[in-house]
């Protein structure tokens, strides 16, 4: 009973055959901040067979309050995310193949990755990367397991291609103006509990105990006490692009991507979201009234988020002023936009 894993092979559910299953499979973390790196642990300490983790970003203050993997010396060295939770998971368990890549996900680089892998998991902060997880997912036929956070509310659910709803017919498009961390906050328990949802249906797959799979898209708010369950039917849109029947996976082509471009002498990233976009001017502008003094007319809106410019117009394009730095104007985007 001294084996590491001995407390979770009790669990008759899981027990050695299942454990055995566990320490053969692949699953891969796209995003390695709050959520990711909690599920990124659970797995490593569960003993999973290999582990890859990818993420864009590097460490910050802000992160330590609930990114749980993370501590002072990373966000001190700015190491990227993906790096330090490498460094911190092998520390927890030598025994599992960890994968770290420090990279933008994108349809490209993340078809490549796919081979051998058993269930995605949705560490991301923003819906583009989410659609594009949910067609591959059904393009490879892979589970994957969404999740989001935000303030105290949280929700999830799980994609089985060919037994589940896609992502898209929930959704039907790209929500646009929604709270982020950066501009409703965010408090560790939301992550908490929708971590340990995406675990433990992670689990049952690893497992291959489907039948017990929640068919639910799950929401709470952990300080209004509120807690919903919505049932899902279990087909899909006949015409929907993901999955439907006549299937072209959308948001892997390169017309339907977040497109950015360097202005030319201006010191400035335009931002173009995949799909056209109106924005709610009055809810985005009580949301980043938080960073800075916000003005506005009929075509525009604009906030001074510490030394850049942020210029939303309606249409759904964004200029970020004062940088050249693609990746930056990226970063900035997703954290106020979402």
């Amino acid at each position: 009973m001294n084996n590491r894993y001995s407390r979770q092979q009790l669990f008759k559910k899981i027990g050695f055959e299942g454990q055995e299953k566990i320490r053969h499979k692949h699953v891969l973390i796209v995003g390695a901040g709050a959520l990711g790196s909690a599920g990124a642990e659970a797995f490593v300490r569960a003993g999973i067979g290999k582990l890859t983790i990818i993420d864009r970003d590097y460490v910050e203050w802000s992160n330590l309050q609930r990114q749980q993997l993370y501590n002072e010396d990373d966000a001190e060295g700015q190491i990227p995310k993906a790096i330090a939770a490498r460094k911190h998971l092998k520390l927890i368990n030598s025994e599992v193949e960890i994968e770290a890549l420090v990279m933008d996900a994108r349809p490209d680089n993340l078809g490549n990755l796919l081979n051998g892998v058993d269930v995605i998991i949705d560490g991301t902060d923003n819906f583009d990367i989410r659609f594009i997880l949910n067609d591959l997912s059904h393009k490879y036929n892979i589970p994957w397991i969404y999740g989001s956070c935000v303030g105290s509310y949280g929700a999830t659910y799980t994609v089985i291609p060919g037994g589940t709803i896609c992502l898209s017919c929930i959704l039907k498009k790209v929500p646009a103006g929604g709270a982020t961390c950066d501009t409703a906050g965010i408090i560790s328990p939301a992550v908490q509990i929708v971590s340990a949802y995406q675990v433990a249906e992670a689990f049952k797959i690893l497992v291959g105990d489907f039948s017990t799979l929640r068919n639910t898209f799950l929401t709470f708010d952990v300080w209004s006490n509120q807690h919903y369950s919505i049932k899902l039917e279990k087909n899909g849109e006949k015409s929907c692009p993901t999955c439907g029947i006549v299937r072209t996976y959308p948001y892997l082509s390169y017309e339907n991507q977040t497109k950015t471009e360097v202005l030319c002498g201006r010191n400035t990233i335009q931002i173009r979201p995949s799909r056209n976009i109106e924005y709610n001017f009055d809810h985005v502008e009580k949301l980043l009234k938080a960073h800075g003094t916000v003005t506005r007319n009929l075509y525009l809106l604009s906030c001074q988020v510490q030394n850049y410019r942020v210029v939303i117009f309606r249409d759904g394009r964004v200029f970020i002023h004062g940088t050249n730095n693609i990746q930056l104007a990226k970063n900035l985007y997703y954290r106020l936009l979402g």
